[in-house]
Formats: structure tokens, sequence, C-alpha cells
């Protein structure tokens, strides 16, 4: 079912906020150069090469996917913030920490699935002492799988 569903979100007939959690895409994935640290994201927010986050072209922002490098088994869970990748063939871009922790700076690009697993929290409840951080109930981090 997962197929069909993700069929029909990537081809238009479904809007990207009916997004299903357990939806599963595969591709490329590659991280932020350093030098877009501080720069804003579609989400409004500033982009922090330590926060677990990415760019998705179509999920909805502020969904969580759990982001499994296929390479190694190394999973994390990164709220989608901004828009892209553009580049032809990537489906998704993640901060330095994701990247890190997928076990993927080394080669700059991995093999990726992607499945969403909820919904984080709006922006407008932030703590308001930082606006941009995510709290830390929204990063779990997976064991990788050895």
């Amino acid at each position: 079912m997962s197929l069909i569903m993700s069929l029909m979100l990537f081809f238009g007939n479904m809007k990207p906020t009916e997004a299903l959690p357990s939806l599963i895409q595969k591709g490329k994935a590659s991280f932020y150069s350093k030098k877009f640290t501080g720069r804003k994201t579609a989400y409004g927010e500033r982009v922090s090469s330590d926060a677990l986050e990415g760019a998705h072209l179509r999920l909805p922002l502020n969904t969580l996917v759990e982001v499994t490098n296929l390479d190694n088994n190394r999973s994390v869970i990164v709220r989608i913030n901004d828009r892209g990748p553009f580049t032809k063939g990537r489906v998704i871009d993640l901060t330095h920490a994701a990247a890190h922790a997928l076990g993927m700076i080394s080669k700059g690009v991995a093999n990726v699935s992607l499945r969403v697993v909820g919904k984080g929290r709006a922006i407008a409840m932030a703590p308001l002492t930082n606006p941009f951080s995510i709290p830390v109930a929204y990063q779990p981090m997976l064991e990788p799988v050895l």
C-alpha cells in the first residue's frame, strides 16, 4: 500500500498535506554545505548544522521523516523545514548533523529510504528564548544498526 501512496503523492493526485505516516520513498541524499549555516529556510528558520533537519521538495513542512542509509542501515529522524534538493536524482538534503548520524560525510551522497513518522511541533509553539531551536523531544536519534 505504501508504494501506491508514494505514487499518488509524487504524481500530484494527492496534496502534500495528506502525506500519511509510513509513506516510503527511496533515492539519493546529500547534505547542506556549511556555508548555508545561518541562512533562512523555507519555514523561516535558520539553518543549523547541529540540528536534525532536512529539505524535501513535496513533503509538508514540519513533517518528521525517518531517513535510513541503505549502505550501512543507520537511521535518524529529521524534521522537514526547507524545500529542496534541486539537484536531479536527489530526494532529500540533510543538515551536517543528520548526515554525520547516517555516516555519509565522507561520501557526500548516500542511497537512502525515507519513511514519514509523524508531524513536528509548530514553530509558534517553540520556546520563546530561541524560536529557531527544535525541542529535544522532536529530535530522537535512533541507534545505528551495525
